[in-house]
């Protein structure tokens, strides 16, 4: 992990400004909500303090610009509006831009705040930038009805965390006239003091109609730990005087002499005795870590091999009559099962971090292409390998682009066609056995099958007296350079984006659904496994053959009646409890050698809403499975999804149950089809 400080900011930055974009998309859908301003106006307060604490002077001049505007709308004096809530938007990117390419000359700056003050304050611009913010505020602000003394002293350790006091004044120098005077009487002497300390204390003589929650806003991450006290002064105090201190703040330069003490008046706390939160806040900042995620992959390697060598642990146990033995392999599969949950669970994030990121695609294609969307969400909770997450960013953009783009109508077709106005692109996720289903479903005119083949015939896809059903013709669409956009635009018509889905969810062993009602809309489901590491499979034999079953996709385990076994060449159901199950013959897609077992097993598997079984020898047991990848040679093999290593050191396949479960289903079809033209 990198030592640079800068590298902390840029990523605690990213988590703002996700934080301050989320914040604005629901501002727009909820104007009235003041948390939400409140939320959007501290993201934009803590940003602004830690660019300038970390030397991104541009950034802090910026977002204090940016704060600026802002606060009119919380003070209530400009309403939200989409106009307002798209230039923050952009206000927001360029923030990440000076953040992300420091050394960038732009000139974008400049033209977002004066759109955005314009539309805050149409009568008059705030004040300059903030490099001058200490002398302007004392012409811009609104008459003085008020004075104030603040006294305050920030907690020992403050500078030691990065906190600046300079800008502090700044920032109260800000609300208006005021004279700043340095507490020095708790400096102790030479020989007892420690430089990383804070020491000092400052009184401020402001003049104000009441300060109190500016006040608030300025200390916002420091009123635990501090000593604050604001006193109303006799009406009759003189007028401010030019000071040391504010001359110093103006020039920007560090503080090098202090005022005379003052008598110390009376003080009150903000919360607590300054030690006590000092414990609590530390308590909480190791409650997380930031780790790189090339250390939980290598952990992830180092468990999967452990894993590897228990089973063979277990497996020589099981075979020896020593009781210590098995005792010691009994305990390390259980501590190795407990260490591989959690490594799992420290790599799971849930899906919610992926879908907010999409909110603002929307946003942004619904006034770029003048469609009014409404985009929902569902399932957010669903976890999923974080490696996954990352890899499946790209996929899902390019699917919710052209559900915009080409599933959603214009507003007249919409409105000739019987629906709303307004256009709807869901996004889902659930969990579907071994897998997630991560689904994109839009309320538009839906997959036009005599478009799409007339492209893939232009192309060369197909020809013309080929005969092709809906599902396969759809799957077209994946093909590289296919499209049938009529010209090509800033949003499709290259026909990369479908292309880029199909390769990223087959590298993560995924599939692709496609389903379609003209009139109605499209749906595209993802389906993809929960993870590319470990799980728990069951252990079966076919011949001298084992495979591994994933363990979440098993519902139930039957013996195959001795009737069945024999008597169903051909139609391969069972009856379970009234419900007919498709069941296929291992050994025969296999082609295993010799016979098969007199008492045959039957495992009842499931991939989404569809069931088969799979009919094998001997059901062994479970057992944890270190997924590793096949090799090129063996990439087309549909009916494995990988390999793992068993104890003995022996190699066992992984069945790919989504394929068999698929198989079986047009195994079901292709025999009720046969049913009805034999009763016909």
């Amino acid at each position: 992990m990198s030592s640079d400080p800068t590298d902390t900011f840029r990523q605690e930055a990213r988590e703002l400004l996700e934080q301050l974009e989320q914040g604005l998309l629901d501002l727009e859908q909820h104007p009235g909500d003041g948390d939400l301003v409140n939320s959007v106006f501290r993201a934009l307060h803590t940003i602004k303090g830690s660019g300038a604490m970390f030397g991104f002077t541009d950034v802090a001049a910026f977002v204090h610009e940016f704060e600026t505007a802002f606060d009119k709308v919380r003070k209530g004096l400009s309403p939200i509006t989409p106009e307002l809530v798209a230039v923050a938007l952009d206000a927001k990117d360029h923030v990440h831009h000076l953040i992300e390419t420091p050394d960038a000359t732009t000139d974008a700056g400049g033209a977002i705040l004066s759109a955005l003050r314009g539309i805050v304050e149409p009568d008059r611009f705030p004040a300059a930038p903030m490099a001058q913010s200490t002398v302007i505020a004392a012409n811009v602000a609104p008459q003085p009805t008020g004075r104030w003394r603040i006294r305050f002293k920030l907690p020992e350790d403050a500078l030691v965390h990065g906190t600046n006091p300079l800008l502090l004044l700044g920032e109260i120098a800000d609300l208006g006239p005021c004279e700043v005077t340095a507490l020095v009487d708790s400096v102790p002497t030479l020989d007892v003091l420690d430089p990383e300390a804070c020491h000092l204390g400052w009184q401020v003589d402001l003049t104000h109609s009441d300060p109190t929650a500016a006040l608030d806003d300025v200390f916002l991450f420091l009123k635990d730990g501090m000593e604050l006290s604001i006193e109303p002064l006799a009406a009759a105090a003189p007028e401010p005087v030019s000071s040391p201190v504010l001359d110093i703040l103006a020039e920007d330069e560090p503080l090098l002499e202090a005022a005379e003490p003052v008598a110390e008046a009376a003080t009150v706390r903000a919360q607590r005795e300054p030690k006590e939160p000092k414990a609590e806040t530390a308590e909480r900042a190791s409650t997380s870590l930031r780790v790189p995620a090339e250390r939980l992959d290598e952990l992830m390697d180092r468990v999967g091999e452990l894993v590897i060598a228990q089973a063979r642990l277990s497996q020589m146990a099981a075979q020896s009559s020593d009781g210590n033995l098995k005792t010691i392999a009994e305990e390390l599969e259980r501590l190795s099962s407990g260490l591989r949950d959690t490594t799992m669970g420290i790599r799971m994030v849930p899906i919610g971090s992926l879908f907010s990121r999409f909110r603002r695609l929307v946003h942004d294609l619904s006034r770029d292409l003048d469609k009014e969307i409404e985009f929902i969400t569902s399932g957010e909770e669903t976890e999923l390998d974080k490696t996954m997450i990352e890899r499946l960013a790209d996929p899902l953009v390019h699917l919710i682009r052209n559900s915009v783009d080409h599933g959603l109508e214009t507003a007249e077709q919409r409105i000739k066609a019987g629906k709303p106005v307004k256009g709807t692109v869901r996004l889902s996720a659930v969990y579907a056995g071994a897998e997630v289903a991560i689904s994109v479903t839009d309320d538009g005119a839906g997959l036009n099958a005599a478009r799409i083949r007339q492209k893939a015939e232009e192309q060369g896809l197909l020809t013309p007296e080929s005969r092709i059903a809906d599902h396969d013709l759809f799957q077209l669409i994946f093909a590289p350079g296919f499209s049938t956009a009529k010209e090509v635009t800033s949003l499709s018509g290259r026909g990369v984006g479908m292309d880029v889905v199909k390769r990223t969810i087959d590298g993560l062993r995924g599939k692709i659904e496609l389903s379609t009602k003209p009139g109605e809309g499209t749906t595209a489901t993802l389906r993809l496994p929960l993870t590319l590491a470990i799980i728990e499979g069951m252990l079966v034999r076919v011949g001298n053959g084992r495979y591994s079953i994933p363990l979440s996709a098993v519902e139930e385990c039957v013996e195959l009646p001795a009737e069945v076994a024999t008597h169903s060449r051909g139609r391969n159901f069972l009856d379970i409890r009234g419900s007919l199950v498709p069941f296929l013959r291992l050994r025969d897609m296999f082609n295993t050698p010799g016979e098969p077992d007199t008492h045959q097993k039957v495992v009842i598997i499931s991939s989404g809403e569809g069931r088969a079984g799979l009919v094998v020898d001997q059901i062994i047991g479970n057992n944890q499975t270190v997924i590793k990848q096949l090799s090129k040679l063996h990439a087309d093999l549909e009916t494995f999804s990988g390999a793992t290593i068993l104890g003995d050191g022996t190699v066992a396949l992984i069945l790919d149950t989504s394929r068999l479960v698929s198989f079986g289903q047009a195994h079901e079809e292709k025999y009720r089809n046969t049913e009805g033209r034999a009763a016909a």
